[in-house]
């Protein structure tokens, strides 16, 4: 069974999340050899993010409401 995250961590990775580049944009052109390891990261915090509960496709919306666009759905 996986710790939960206490609510100021989450909200700090929930914040870092917001900042970090969507796995489409990282590209080898853009981040040369490291790419994959950025790609790891990105997952990463994703994994904890679902493990703790979260969407991480609202993270942005949550953390962005007053500059982010309306749910689709």
């Amino acid at each position: 069974m996986t710790n939960k995250l206490n609510d100021d961590t989450l909200m700090a990775l929930k914040i870092a999340f917001s900042y970090m580049p969507k796995a489409i944009e990282v590209t080898k052109y853009e981040y040369g050899e490291r790419y994959i390891t950025v790609l790891e990261h990105i997952e990463t915090v994703r994994e904890e993010l679902i493990s703790n509960d979260v969407d991480p496709e609202e993270v942005y919306g949550e953390i962005n409401a007053d500059i982010a666009p309306n749910s689709s759905y």
